[in-house]
Order: structure tokens, then sequence, then C-alpha cells
């Protein structure tokens, strides 16, 4: 196996492993989606207009993400990340978070998604259209946070940097996102729908390859 691919694979289940040793990290963000979910419910009182419903679905995905990316690069020391450096290259280091993050966030996503279908009624007409949405946005939204965490942490730990960089470039991802979603909700022309697609997942693919590039300056800073 390439040396590269090796390390991020020791990299990402050194992750998951920490992950799991302090899961109070995972059973807050859960708790966040099901009393957030639960306080929607008793205000909107069970019934919810679609658009509506993708409006709330997105902006918990957005604040769960934030919540649970933005503690990517401090669950460690930066003694410790140092020794990764002499282990492995800085690029290997970014693609295990990225990856680590992104499989964190699709499945709070698909949890969220679940816990939105028992409060609520089910508006998504096209499952098609909407899990490969779910996919694209969900990792994207990681993949632009994982970044900017990276370039936060090395700020000395100034974490208003975070929100201040996100923003342009997790706008595109929301609009996309959102608009696939109410497509979702109703008629659309598949044409229209896999251009947008198509637009979403060139986005993911720039962010990861901006991630790649520019990590390893960010890191010998």
């Amino acid at each position: 196996m390439n040396p590269t691919l090796n390390n991020i694979r020791y990299l990402l289940i050194k992750d998951l492993k920490i992950e799991w040793h302090y899961k109070f990290a995972i059973g807050s963000a859960l708790l966040y989606i099901i009393s957030t979910v639960f306080i929607t419910y008793l205000v909107f009182l069970n019934y919810m207009a679609p658009n509506v419903w993708a409006a709330l679905f997105w902006i918990i995905i957005i604040f769960v993400s934030i919540n649970t990316v933005a503690r990517s690069f401090v669950m460690e020391s930066k003694n410790r990340y140092y020794y990764y450096y002499t282990l492995a290259s800085p690029e290997a280091v970014i693609m295990g978070k990225i990856l680590y993050n992104n499989l964190i966030m699709l499945v709070f996503t698909l949890v969220t998604y679940f816990v939105f279908s028992v409060f609520f009624e089910n508006y998504i007409q096209n499952s098609l259209l909407f899990y490969p949405t779910l996919l694209l946005g969900s990792c994207g939204m990681a993949t632009m946070l994982t970044l900017t965490t990276a370039i936060a942490w090395k700020a000395n730990d100034s974490f208003a940097l975070v929100s201040v960089l996100s923003f342009p470039l997790a706008l595109p991802l929301i609009i996309l996102s959102l608009k696939l979603t109410r497509m979702a909700l109703g008629a659309f022309f598949w044409s229209e729908a896999i251009k947008l697609l198509f637009v979403l997942l060139l986005l993911d693919i720039i962010i990861i390859a901006l991630a790649y590039i520019l990590f390893p300056f960010i890191w010998k800073d």
C-alpha cells in the first residue's frame, strides 16, 4: 500500500478511537440534535410547511457541523501533532482529518434526518435526489470547516477566525444544498438537478484540493 494512504488510514483509525474514548462529544451532539428538533416540534405543534422543514433541517446541520468539526484539531495537544509530523506528511494528516470529519458528519446528518422523520411528516418525495444532496452537502461542510479550523488552530487557537473564514465558503454549499432539498420536496426537472449536484460535487472537490495544497504551508508556518 502507498505510504501516504497507509498513514491516512492509521490517522483515521486513531481519530475514531479518540472519539470513541471521549464519548461525551458524540453524546453532546446527539443531545443537541434531539433537543433542537423536539423544541421545534413543540413550537410548530406537529405541523411545518415543507420549505420551513428544509430550512430548519439545514440550519441544524450547520450548527452540528460547527460544534463537531471545530474541535477536531483541539482533541490533542500541538506537541502531539508535531510528533505526527515526524511520522506522516502534512497531506496525510489533513486527509485523515477530512475523512474522519466527513464520516462523523455523515452519521450526524442521517441521525438528524431520522429524528426529523420521527417528529415531523417526511416531506421528501424523491429520495434519489435527497440522499446525494445529504452526502455532498454534509461532506462539503465538514471539509470546509476542517480547513478553516486548521487555519484557526495555527493562529493561536483564535477560533473567531472559523466563522469569518467559513462564511464565504459555506454560503454556496448552503444555497445549493437547500435548493436541491426543496427540489426533492416536489416536482423538478432531473436535468437541472443533475447540474446542481455536479456543481455541489465540484465545490467539494475544490475545497478538498485547497485543503490538500494549503495545509502543508499552514503546518510549516
